[in-house]
């Protein structure tokens, strides 16, 4: 599974129209092949952040995702409502049991 967390400082007064932006986004997103989730999120210690997590079935399917031309718009329109760049990291994940009994504490 591909994780990507991305971040974005929005200007002073333009949280409104950001955020409407990105919900806009994240919901058609959802609708791509291989999008097993995608949300934004208001950041609790600093409200004029959105915090971006998405998860996709693996590399190729993301990488649709980016040659989308309504993503391509987004971002664009993103990016202008930004104090700064967004920013992206994107990770290859597997899912684990947290409460597995690992090899060193037998």
């Amino acid at each position: 599974m591909i994780v990507v967390v991305g971040s974005a400082l929005i200007l002073d007064g333009r949280g409104d129209e950001a955020l409407a932006l990105s919900l806009d986004h994240v919901r058609r997103s959802r609708a791509e092949p291989g999008c097993l989730s995608h949300s934004v999120h208001h950041d609790a210690e600093n409200p004029r952040r959105l915090v971006f997590v998405e998860e996709w079935q693996d590399l190729p399917t993301l990488q649709m995702h980016f040659q989308v031309p309504e993503s391509r718009k987004f971002a664009k329109a993103l990016a202008s409502l930004c104090d700064g760049q967004p920013s992206m990291q994107v990770y290859e994940s597997e899912t684990v049991d947290p409460f597995r009994q690992s090899d060193h504490t037998r």
